[in-house]
């Protein structure tokens, strides 16, 4: 399109100025024109580099919108640097260095101008303008879309980005621009970016969407407010805030997200108000640092599409959640490390896959007047250091209600449990905690299960309809401190709901102190340490079950292995003494039937692990017997809260047999840091308690890291009765090895074979790659590999040829 002609009409006050007069070039009407004259350009392409320095206005014929198009080949193809009005232009630019319309000064009125170029910028805004823009779209694929700059602000009116190679709306140097129902989208970078001391962003009614980067970005002191925003499909994180950014999100959407939907740091601060969090794949609001500060208030996160915590609070940050719902999530609180605290109130915390509230490393939580309905466990206080208070809140529908371990001491007040599948509340492996009034009701295991001695405190509670009893105190064992043990007092329970027969009293770990009216229970005195192992039912199997003889007899003929045989027997004998000791009435010994296996492998410990859960299947002690083996592949998830999951799956296949954990050492590094691997740990030690009459567990591998991984975790150790070291095989045990895979292939040792496989045997290195039983299974596998190479070349084979195994059979030394 050519250049065409420039008519300009002087709006002066004196007659002889009201006239219009046409000029070849824009500069040349723009030389003649004054303040307040009106520009209209001719339809066509104007390769020039225009200033306004005046307050004209500058627009494209009546109709003709888009018509006009200013295109330099270099350089900044408008300046405006005066309060000017240009209307219905399109712009072009094509220098990387420069902006395609660049605002220094003054108040202009930029309106329905479309900016498609290849520039540093699509529009930048800097020093003392303050323009207003209206529906006006910027597409550069080459840079920034909007830029305000270096005190710049303005006010952008239903704008739209169409692409940016970088940022869509980036504000720097103390700009402050308002975006006001504006559209960003197709950004390579952030969608909007406020960075600096004095830089400000106000977003009213804007959409932010389909973004290579986050959707806002706050960083560096910098401030924004958005209200009524939408942010959508990023390709990370919705929204980031780093280092002293302060924002404030009302009534916004933020969705489709498959990082973090919200992410602050570094002393951040985040206020949001009626704000919804939803479709994220982290955490929908991360928060990480001393000084980060989230304070939301009626806001809803929920359907996560990933395994991660919906809140998640570390590092010593502080969240505080008022009147919010989290829903549909894997697990919804996470608060860790000293210093960190998170604060809720009156919100609702549901359909949780598995750890509602989560506190640990010493962090602190405080819930007030909260909801927990429909998860796996409702609250769970960790580890030492780590506490804070549960205050009139209800747990409704979940696995167990509330789980105090190693050394954590929340206060639970006034808070009700109803229809857990299990505990109401649990405490285990040196968890402490105070539960003042709180209430248990319809549980489908015990109401309060104090383990391992605890000194927890429980003061004016009460459980109700409990299926196994409304208080449960197991022993802390012979070594316990005098005084340790629960503390109970005033408590009751309708004891009404499928208790089971109540033994002889024993000796009491409950300290019992004076209290007011005792209730049907008084101060708990009835409460048993321990029982005698229940006596479970052996289910009709489809085929007939092998006698406890029959299998020690199996257990007889494998190769060496006699002091793990002598183990065996003699814990097969005790249980055997309990079951008819039950059966006459008497009290039988409490037998722990979980065990650790240490040794080198190929030593026979996955076969001893099967033969024992049969042994126990034919006792009557477990259902089933079989053998579930698994490793720390089978049981540590990538994310938080999936190690759970993988490890309940784990020991509900297992349910009725033995859970043989192979390399269980591996669970708990030497440099474990966050490993989910003690995640696993935690689940497991709650499971093989709440389970630990249809469940054993053995967990297996080097001695030396077996015995450091016990050391490392005593509330494992607790949980097992005794340790059965699988010693190295000789020469001798390995030659037999081989004698009985021949025996069983109907293969035989020529003569010399024996001694020659005893001097193989001796030399082979016994280095960590040496596998025991499994080394002289893999020998007999290459001996007769060579064999068949051999008798292959011989036309008719005798049977001694078929058969015979010499020693030039055997293969190289490794």
């Amino acid at each position: 399109m050519a250049q065409g002609t420039v008519q300009v009409t002087h709006t002066g006050t004196s007659r002889w100025r009201r006239r219009t007069g046409e000029y070849a070039s824009l500069a040349a009407a723009l030389e003649a024109a004054a303040d307040g004259d009106v520009l209209t350009i001719a339809p066509g392409t104007y390769r020039e580099n225009l200033v306004l320095q005046r307050a004209v206005t500058l627009r494209a014929p009546d109709g003709s919108p888009g018509s006009v198009r200013l295109a330099p080949a270099d350089g900044v193809p408008l300046t405006v640097r005066a309060s000017a009005v240009v209307q219905d232009l399109h712009i072009e630019g094509q220098d990387a260095a420069a902006p395609a319309l660049l605002v220094e000064e003054g108040t202009p009125e930029l309106t329905d101008l479309r900016i498609v170029t290849r520039s540093a910028a699509g529009i930048e805004v800097r020093g003392s303008a303050r323009p207003t823009v209206r529906r006006c779209t910027v597409d550069n694929p080459a840079g920034l879309g909007i830029a305000v700059l270096d005190g710049g602000g303005g006010v952008f009116e239903e704008c739209e980005v169409v692409a940016a190679g970088q940022a869509g709306v980036a504000v720097r140097g103390g700009g402050h621009p308002r975006l006001d129902r504006c559209r960003v989208h197709h950004a390579s970078g952030t969608g909007l970016s406020a960075t600096g001391d004095n830089s400000a962003l106000e977003a009213v009614g804007c959409e932010i969407y389909e973004v290579r980067g986050s959707g806002v970005q706050v960083t560096g002191r910098a401030t924004a407010h958005l209200t009524d925003c939408d942010v959508h499909r990023t390709d990370a994180d919705g929204v980031t805030l780093d280092t002293d950014a302060v924002l404030t999100l009302a009534d916004c959407r933020i969705h489709d997200i498959p990082e973090n939907a919200i992410d602050l740091r570094s002393r951040s601060v985040l206020t949001l108000t009626r704000t919804t969090v939803r479709q994220f794949g982290r955490n929908g609001l991360s928060v990480w640092d001393p000084g980060t500060r989230v304070d939301a208030h009626q806001c809803e996160i929920f359907d996560s599409t990933g395994d991660y915590p919906a809140v998640w609070v570390s590092d010593g940050a502080t969240a505080v959640l008022d009147s919010c719902r989290v829903h549909d999530v894997p697990d919804a609180l996470f608060v860790l490390d000293r210093g960190s605290r998170a604060d809720v109130v009156d919100s609702d915390l549901s359909q949780v896959r598995n750890t509602a509230v989560s506190v640990s490393d010493g962090a602190t939580a405080q819930l007030d007047d909260c909801r927990i309905r429909d998860a796996a466990t409702g609250a769970w206080f960790r580890d030492h250091g780590s506490g804070g208070t549960l205050n009139n809140c209800t747990v409704d529908g979940t696995q167990t209600g509330v789980i105090v371990t190693k050394g954590a001491d929340p206060t639970v007040e006034r808070c009700t449990v109803d229809s857990p599948a299990e505990a109401g509340f649990y405490v285990s492996a040196g968890g402490r905690g105070s539960f003042l009034n709180c209430r248990v009701t319809n549980s489908g295991g015990y109401g309060f299960h104090v383990i391992d001695g605890c000194r927890t405190t429980l003061r004016r509670c009460r459980t109700e309809r409990c299926a196994r009893g409304g208080y449960e105190f197991a022993d802390a064992g012979a070594d316990a401190a005098p005084g340790s043990g629960p503390v109970a007092e005033d408590c009751s329970s309708d004891e009404s709901a499928g208790l089971r027969p109540t033994p002889p009293p024993v000796a009491e770990t409950a300290v019992q102190t004076a209290g007011g009216s005792p209730g049907l229970l008084g101060a708990v005195p009835e409460q048993r340490v321990t029982f005698a192992e229940p006596l479970v039912a052996v289910a009709e199997a489809d085929e007939p079950v092998r006698t406890s003889q029959d299998v020690l007899g199996e257990l007889d003929a494998l190769v060496g292995l006699e002091s793990v045989k002598r183990e065996v027997r003699a814990l097969t004998d005790m249980i055997e003494v309990g079951r008819r000791r039950q059966q006459a009435g008497l009290k039988a010994a409490s037998v722990k039937r979980h065990l650790v296996f240490t040794g080198s492998p190929g030593t026979g410990k996955t076969t001893v692990a099967r033969l024992y859960g049969e042994i126990l299947a034919a006792l009557g002690v477990l259902e089933k017997g079989h053998l579930v083996e698994v490793s720390r592949v089978d049981l540590v998830g990538e994310h938080i809260g999936s190690t759970a999951i993988r490890t309940q799956e784990a020991f509900e296949r297992a349910r009725g047999g033995v859970l043989f954990i192979d390399e269980a050492y591996a669970l708990s590094p030497e440099d474990a840091g966050r490993d989910f691997g003690k995640e696993a740990i935690d689940t497991l030690v709650k499971l093989m308690e709440d389970h630990r009459e249809s469940v054993v567990v053995i967990v297996a591998g080097y001695t030396a890291e077996m015995e450091r991984f016990l050391s490392v975790n005593p509330g494992v150790a607790s949980r097992f009765s005794r340790t059965i070291t699988f010693g190295d095989y000789g020469p001798e045990e390995l030659l037999r090895i081989v004698e009985q895979q021949a025996e069983e292939h109907e293969y035989r040792l020529a003569a010399g074979t024996p001694e020659a496989l005893l001097k193989y045997f001796t030399a082979i290195p016994k280095g960590p790659a040496f596998g025991n039983g499994r080394t002289a299974r893999q020998t007999f596998e290459a001996m007769v590999e060579r064999h068949a190479s051999r008798v292959a070349q011989v036309a008719e084979p005798s049977t001694d040829d078929l058969t015979l195994l010499f020693a030039e059979d055997l293969p190289d030394l490794p």
